[in-house]
């Protein structure tokens, strides 16, 4: 990235710092103005061009400025407004005018889904230490004494920055540390639900796409966005590009029962990694930086980027590079699609209206077309040529044929293997060339390594071959960092056997695969008309990735849920796989994993306003149970759950049994989780252990007896044998014991009469017997 496009990024992601002064309450001047003397006299920056781009980003100023005609000024002033167009959205049904300096961020929820509250997320900012911050009706406003402590944390890390490329990640990870929950707007009359580093993150997205353009065409700055300004709203100026790694199933779950838990963890890092890699290298190669990457999570991405042929040609380059290295490295196990469609400034806004989610659509039916059409003749002719030196034998976890180490392992499974015992405890991963170091094989020649922060100063001080390293979980600033990576690394165990040994009754793990319902729709056309614009997106996809790779670690740690009602906080026997943009895996204690279930289904219902719900499969295995049908069967289940009518449902205990609604063939052991947690739960299942929590032996059984009935109730139950079952169980003297029998019997009678309440018995039945399974049953 060349000098000067690297200060017009910073200068854009800096344009609107005189926000912070103004609300700080000591400098009432237009904001473009206190921003500009703040930078220089307080930060002590002296590069003209990124304080041009802070003082003259507004139209006054900038009429009046007389500058260069290609000032970067320009393309910060347009950029902002493309920006601003896409944010500001006027309030429903409100005239009000002026501004309210101290409001809160409102909600992106508020306005999802065809939603229409008003919540507001309480002054703060990304601390670690300050818990999940939920939208709520209270109105909290921002304090002078909170904008000051912004201001002097911002001076702190400004003022030993270096300006040029190799810090521009690190000021965007300061802004987002500090203005995450800062409102862009405090206009009464708009909406203020989009950050103030969402939109200077934006600003310097569309600033350094528009700089391509304009350089691509040898136009004149000022007479193209100045001059011009209404017409250049309609070029097609930039691309919306999206990524997608297909095979990420087969490649994490097709692995043997040794040392399983942290092999999971290893090789779903590994792709997360090196998908976050692969964005870098493409944004490198284009010269831009991650202020350009609207999305990531899940191996998929959104870009924007420039549409100039430059870009075209390194894009189509640099697919041809990745394919050959994914074949080389993985055969056809793995493969990246990539997708782009031209767009203007307008279509980002969704004007015309449509143009917003047509622009989505074309992405989505190029990522497909790539998909069904993967291979060049040339490209598959050379994959069958490959031989491989050795085809004596197997890889005993990725089954792959060649050269295996003593252990049995080849090569890649080795090195994944090695990385699994750093993935939870290291804080930094080294991307470096390839060369001496024995790392992971990343595209483009790299390798991945785990640092301590000793080893990366001496690695960063000395090392000729590092490239660029990712901080976990902190905001960590510095020369060559790209990003913080948000990883839910919640652990409490590192085997399969610890998590069964730790279950209640039955000594067996559960799992869980969940995943957001309906995110592509929601993405496309989750907010209405006017509100349908690519800055919303962008605000709303980096929510739910807060949400699944950072505070899930929070809703583990204090768990709240307890299947035999305890109200007490409890650290979940669990671990997490994978926490990604909108899907989790997570294996731990069956009971706990059935628990922390409905506490994540619950703080997500309540983190979004109730305008996304998630669907899961639960399955109950042994621990030596394969890790391939795990997977395969729990997957199943969560399509079973979608199956459900509005989704929002949980599918375990399955017997296969089924029943219908609304005409479809649902499972019996699949529930909308309101039903699972108030009907099974929060009614059969208690009654039951009031009942028999203080019997012996022979309520069990009876239990059991039951069982048997209900499974067949579709055959009619024998009336008169169940009520001969239930009477046996009857105290012979008057007190507590019979008045709880009583409760009891009437709860049965009621209940094995209605299927949908039989249904739901049975599985609290099943349940409950799990719960009280003698240790060492199966």
């Amino acid at each position: 990235m060349n000098d000067r496009k690297a200060k017009l990024i910073i200068g854009s992601l800096l344009h609107d710092i005189g926000k912070v002064i103004y609300r700080e309450g000591g400098d009432k001047r237009n904001h473009s103005v206190s921003g500009y003397d703040y930078l220089k006299e307080e930060a002590d920056i002296k590069e003209k061009e990124i304080l041009d781009c802070v003082k003259y980003h507004h139209a006054l100023l900038l009429k009046s400025a007389n500058l260069e005609d290609d000032n970067l000024a320009y393309i910060t002033y347009i950029a902002d407004n493309i920006a601003a167009f896409a944010d500001r959205r006027e309030k429903e049904n409100v005239d009000d005018k002026g501004f309210e300096i101290a409001v809160p961020l409102q909600s992106i929820f508020n306005i999802l889904n065809g939603n229409k509250q008003e919540y507001y997320y309480q002054p703060g900012d990304m601390d670690p230490e300050s818990g999940i911050n939920y939208p709520s009706e209270e109105k909290k406003n921002f304090s002078q004494t909170f904008y000051i402590k912004i201001r002097q944390r911002i001076t702190d890390n400004l003022r030993g920055i270096d300006w040029n490329d190799e810090y521009v990640n690190s000021l965007l990870a300061v802004m987002e540390a500090n203005l995450s929950y800062v409102p862009s707007s405090t206009a009464k009359a708009e909406l203020a639900d989009i950050s103030l580093f969402d939109h200077v993150k934006f600003t310097a997205a569309v600033a350094s796409c528009i700089y391509d353009y304009l350089n691509a065409g040898k136009k004149n700055c000022k007479d193209e966005l100045f001059t011009k300004e209404k017409e250049f709203y309609d070029r097609q100026a930039f691309l919306l590009c999206s990524l997608d790694i297909s095979g990420i199933q087969n490649f994490i779950y097709t692995i043997t029962s040794q040392n399983a838990l942290r092999t999971l963890r290893a090789r779903s890092f590994y792709l997360e990694i090196m998908m976050e890699h692969i964005i870098d290298t493409l944004l490198e190669k284009l010269e831009l930086s991650r202020a350009n990457l609207l999305y990531s999570g899940g191996g998929h991405c959104y870009l924007l980027l420039a549409n100039t042929e430059d870009t075209l040609h390194k894009l189509e380059d640099w697919k041809k590079e990745l394919k050959l290295w994914f074949l080389k490295h993985f055969q056809n196990e793995l493969f990246v699609a990539c997708g782009y469609v031209k767009c203007s400034a307008n279509s980002l806004r969704n004007i015309p209206e449509g143009s917003y989610s047509e622009m989505f659509r074309g992405v989505g039916e190029k990522l497909s077309a790539e998909k069904m059409h993967r291979y060049e003749a040339d490209e598959i002719i050379w994959l069958n040529s490959q031989k491989a030196d050795d085809y004596t034998k197997e890889c005993k976890v990725c089954k792959h044929v060649g050269k295996v180490s003593e252990d049995g392992l080849c090569p890649l499974c080795s090195k994944i293997q090695k990385l699994s015992n750093n993935v939870l405890y290291s804080d930094f991963f080294s991307v470096v060339l390839e060369g001496e170091a024995d790392g992971l094989p990343l595209p483009g020649g790299y390798l991945l390594l785990a640092d301590d922060e000793k080893t990366l100063s001496k690695r960063m001080e000395k090392d000729s071959y590092f490239v660029r390293v990712y901080a976990k979980n902190q905001m960590y600033t510095g020369k060559h960092i790209a990003t913080k990576l948000w990883v839910g690394d919640y652990t409490t165990g590192d085997t399969f056997e610890k998590f069964a040994q730790k279950a209640e009754g039955i000594k067996r793990i559960g799992v869980l695969r969940a995943d957001v319902d309906n995110l592509g729709q929601t993405f496309v056309a989750g907010f209405a008309g006017k509100y349908a614009t690519l800055s919303r997106t962008a605000a709303l996809s980096r929510q739910l990735s807060i949400f699944f790779k950072y505070y899930i670690r929070s809703i583990l740690k204090n768990g709240e849920y307890h299947i035999d009602g305890e109200k007490k906080l409890t650290e979940r026997n669990a671990t997490i796989v994978y926490s990604g943009g909108d899907d989790v895996f997570i294996v731990g204690a069956w009971n706990e994993v059935i628990e922390l279930s409905i506490d994540l289904q619950e703080k997500f219902k309540k983190y979004t306003q109730g305008t996304l719900s998630i669907s899961s499969g639960i399955g109950i295995y042994e621990c030596t149970y394969p890790i391939g049908a795990i997977a395969n069967e729990t997957g199943e289940m969560e399509a079973e759950s979608k199956r459900m009518p509005e989704k929002d449902s949980v599918t375990f205990m399955d017997d296969g049994e089924t029943h219908l609604i609304n005409e479809l063939e649902i499972c019996d052991g699949t529930y909308r989780w309101e039903e699972l947690y108030k009907s099974v739960l929060g009614e059969k299942y208690d009654v039951i252990q009031d009942f028999l929590g203080e019997s012996d032996e022979r309520g069990m059984s009876f239990l059991y007896r039951m069982l048997e009935l209900i499974r067949n109730q579709k055959e009619k139950i024998n009336f008169a044998r169940f009520v001969y079952l239930l009477s046996r169980l009857e105290p012979d003297k008057e007190g507590e014991k019979k008045e709880k029998y009583r409760k009891f019997s009437r709860k049965m009678y009621q209940w094995v009469q209605s299927e949908k309440d039989c249904r739901e018995l049975k599985t609290a039945i099943n349940l409950y017997a799990y719960m009280h399974r003698e240790k060492g049953a199966h």
